[in-house]
């Protein structure tokens, strides 16, 4: 997958009723709907990455990306490498 490409060592799990990858603490969720996939990488990822999340739907937390469409696999990538330097400190 994307996310284990990314951050191999990253391992999975159950949060908030969503598969949930973490590393120390909870790295990113995700979930499957009915138009989009949804991420959710926390607000700082939001902020930080705004700019290129410009043609995605967004919340305070959470990226969707809709269904039919390639997922930007470099962008995701991007975005789980900010979470972990994040949990890095």
């Amino acid at each position: 997958t994307i996310i284990h490409k990314a951050v191999p060592e990253a391992r999975e799990k159950m949060s908030y009723g969503m598969p949930t990858f973490y590393l120390s603490k909870n790295l990113i969720h995700f979930a499957a709907y009915k138009e989009h996939i949804g991420i959710y990488p926390g607000p700082q990822a939001i902020e930080y990455f705004k700019e290129k999340l410009q043609k995605y739907k967004t919340s305070k937390g959470a990226i969707q990306f809709p269904l039919g469409k390639p997922l930007p696999k470099t962008l995701i990538q991007q975005i789980l490498q900010f979470c972990v330097n994040q949990q890095a400190g």
